[in-house]
Formats: structure tokens, sequence, C-alpha cells
């Protein structure tokens, strides 16, 4: 196995033992050191083996994440920062040791700005609790990656999910946030307002950053609000390509969907077998509209009309707000569902995005890989943006399987390259794509490096994810 076989970096055991000592004293019972915490914390959901970390700490104030950051940074010791630990690529693993800071007692709103249709919360809030403080105030915050992520790690991982094409990612949803930088100095990246020419945007900057510049410490989310209508449904299609088509006009007729999801057909039974639902076994569109009633109404209308040039329908319409939760869990479950096509079995779930226009040609051709290499491998994508996801099924016991999975993916990420696509959409780099960082940004990755580098001399932030040397 490609990753397992890589050599851990080299630890800084003298230093790692003094700052867990220092911390230990400062934090008391707040910093851990037990076995089952530590793995727990280097844990990733997904093949890539565990690389637990020396400690944890859990810090409650930005003061304190200061100090400890102080303290690691005194003795050159790693820092790893954790939101909800739902990473795909690794990125929190601790491959030197280190303290991995978990953010989950920061989980805190510290403003709510009706008028400005803003927030201000700390890192370890869930998405799903930030929406639920924000019921009574006709707002929510629509990013949705399916798990029920923390903001700070959602930030750090420039997270998008299902309502992706009508509300953007977190790129266009973070105002502005704070950061402990790598010496301990704090940083505010910008102001509320909602447009700057004020120097460098430093917010871009850390927003996709994956822990690798500094440990943030609140975030400021632009929101929206709450639809007055809400409707949406299933459409089965009878091929891959007439789904991606339908999609394709949908978005250039501008009708202004919510959300847009495919799942190819063995993704529709794996769906229909852990959900307990009886859709059609063929390439299917999850789709939801948001607006007012005529507004809806006219969007699923025109949608309709779409799907029937392309073949699609029947609809299978969820128009209670009961159905539409349990429809769209079912496709949060996605990852799960997989694994009633072969249980017993560990996932290598992978995504690329690609030019719309070349999404149908990139997903067949995908699925002919999948086919060739006897592989199991269902595919569930945001196509409404020309994301897509494949959850690759195999047997961790036949290093044959596995090789020929690692090869795959190679492919899927070569493949989306060279039709001007990007290696991930929202996972991120992490530890699983180093290797394809340099195809993708050539000379930019050098820029990267010499940015890494002038903010963190002595690389303690999350060492060994995104630009790490041993696959550039």
């Amino acid at each position: 196995m490609a990753i397992a076989a890589k050599a851990e970096a080299e630890r800084n055991e003298k230093g790692i033992a003094t700052a867990i000592e220092r911390l230990a004293s400062r934090f008391g019972d707040r910093l851990q050191t037990g076995h089952a915490q530590r793995e727990q914390h280097g844990h990733t959901t997904t093949y890539i083996p565990t690389q637990a970390p020396d400690a944890v700490f859990f810090p409650e104030t930005q003061e304190e994440v200061q100090e400890a950051v102080r303290i690691c940074a005194e003795n050159q010791v790693p820092i790893i920062p954790f939101g909800a630990g739902s990473s795909l690529e690794g990125h929190v693993n601790a491959p030197q040791g280190g303290v991995c800071f978990d953010m989950s007692h920061m989980n805190r709103v510290l403003s709510v700005n009706q008028e400005d249709l803003d927030c201000t919360v700390e890192p370890g809030i869930t998405r799903e609790e930030l929406n639920h403080y924000l019921r009574d105030s006709g707002l929510f915050f629509p990013i949705d990656p399916g798990a029920n992520a923390s903001i700070g790690g959602m930030a750090s991982t420039r997270a998008s999910g299902t309502n992706a094409v009508r509300y953007g990612t977190m790129r266009e949803n973070v105002l502005s946030l704070t950061a402990v930088m790598p010496d301990g100095r704090l940083v505010t990246t910008a102001r509320r307002a909602r447009k700057s020419s004020a120097g460098y945007d430093l917010t871009r900057l850390l927003v996709g950053s994956e822990g690798t510049l500094g440990v943030i410490t609140s975030v400021t989310l632009r929101l929206h609000g709450i639809p007055q209508a809400i409707s949406g449904g299933v459409c089965p299609f009878p091929t891959v390509e007439a789904a991606c088509n339908a999609v394709i006009m949908t978005i250039q007729m501008g009708i202004p969907i919510a959300r847009i999801e495919l799942v190819n057909a063995l993704g529709m039974r794996a769906i229909n077998t852990y959900s307990k639902f009886d859709y059609p076994e063929s390439p299917c569109l999850f789709l939801e509209f948001h607006g007012t009633e005529s507004g809806v109404a006219e969007q699923a209308e025109t949608f309709g009309e779409v799907a029937e040039e392309f073949s699609g329908g029947p609809f299978s319409w969820a128009r209670a707000a009961e159905e539409r939760q349990k429809l769209w869990k079912a496709r949060h479950d996605f990852y799960w569902a997989g694994f009633t096509l072969r249980p017993g079995t560990k996932a290598l779930a992978t995504d690329v995005c690609v030019p719309i226009s070349r999404l149908a040609e990139c997903i067949i051709e995908t699925e002919a890989d999948i086919e060739e290499s006897g592989l199991v491998a269902p595919i569930v994508g945001h196509v409404g943006d020309g994301n897509f996801h494949v959850t690759v099924l195999m047997d961790m016991e036949d290093p044959e399987e596995i090789a020929r999975a690692e090869a795959f993916v190679s492919g899927l990420n070569k493949r989306a390259l060279s039709m001007e696509g990007t290696c991930t959409g929202e996972h991120g780099i992490g530890q699983g794509k180093m290797r394809y960082l340099r195809e993708e940004h050539g000379d930019g990755v050098d820029l990267m490096r010499s940015i890494k580098q002038a903010l963190d001399p002595f690389n303690i932030m999350n060492p060994g994810k995104i630009l790490g040397p041993a696959l550039d």
C-alpha cells in the first residue's frame, strides 16, 4: 500500500516530552495522553492508516490556544488542529507525533447580526448546532457537506456539499476569521464588510489551508434567509449521460436550483438497501428547489420539461418536510450505504471536479474504468458544479486489490486534470492527494511552499499535509 509504506518523518522526542509536561502542568486533565484518545484523534474516515498524536489538548478559549501554541512553538512540536474528525484524506494524522488541538470545547455562537445576514462563531460548533441556534431568526447557514462537520474544519478544508450549486462553498461564505499563527500571534483576516480592497486576501489564504498555516479560533459566516417554500424529489434517467446532460441544460437555462445530486445505478442499489427505499436502480438525480411557492412550482415544472427531453422521469416528489428530510438523509448516508455492497470492506473515498461541460464524459469513462478493474465503487456527485465522488470498497487483506484501487484513483485524478479540472473539489489534499498537486498547480506549488515557510519556518502546523516533500 503506497500510503502505508511511507516512512514517518523524524520525531522531536525531547521537544514533545517537554511540551507535554508543560501543557499538562498548565491545563491539567484537558491534556489527554491515553491510548484510546490518541488513536481516536489520529483516526480518519478512510483506509489511510492511523498515525496518532502524542497528546490531545482541549482548549476552551482563544487565549488558551495562543498559550498552547507558544509552548509547542518554543519546543518545535507539531500541532494538528482537529474539528469533528471526518477527514477523508488523512488531514488529522500525526506523522511526526505532536499535540492534537481538539476544538470541540470552543463551540459558542459569539454574535448574530440579523440585519447584516452574518454571524461569528467559534470553530468547534457544528453546522447542525449552528442552524439549530439560528432556527428562530429566519436565517440559516446553507453549506451542507453531509457529515455534521465543525465550522472550523469546514473552513480549513474549504468544504462545500449539496447546496453549493446555489449558495457556493465555504470560500464564498466565510467573511472573516481569527487564527493563531505558528508563533502564537492572533490575526484577524478581515472586517464584516461585504467587500474590501484593503491588502492581501488573508481570509481566502487560510480557508482551505487544512491547518497548515494556523489554528482557527473564530469564523464570521454569511447567512441566508430560510426559503419560504422548498420542494424536491428524485428523477431517474436511462443513462448517466442523459442525467448529466439534463444537469447541464438546467444550469445553462439559469434555473436557480438549490440541490442537484447524481447517484449512479450501483449507488441507487446501495441507497435502496441501506435506507429501505424502492427507487429505480438506474442513474437518478436528487433535486431540491428553494424560493416562493410560485417560484418553486415554476422551477420544478421547467426542470420536468428538461428531464423529459432526456427521457428522464417519472418524478417522485417529496413535498412534506419529513419526506424531504428522509430523502436527503438517504443521500447523506451514501458513504455508509456503500458498505452494503461489500460488507467487511474498507472504503477509499475520493473526489474530483471538472468543468460541467466535461462531466458526462468524465463519469462515463470513470464507470468504464471501474468495470475494467473489477472494483466495486458506487458514484455520487454534486453535479451542479461538476464535482463527483467515488467510493471504492476494498478488501484490505488483498494487496493486489489495493493496488488496483490505488491505480484506479490515480487514473481518475489524472483524467480530471486532463479535462482542466481539479484533483479534489472538496475533500482537500491532506496526505492522500499530495502527489497530484504539482501536476495541477505546477510552479504554484513552490509559491505555496514559500508562503508556508514564511509563516511556519519550523513546520509545526499540521506537518506532512498538502506540501509533503515525499510525493512532490
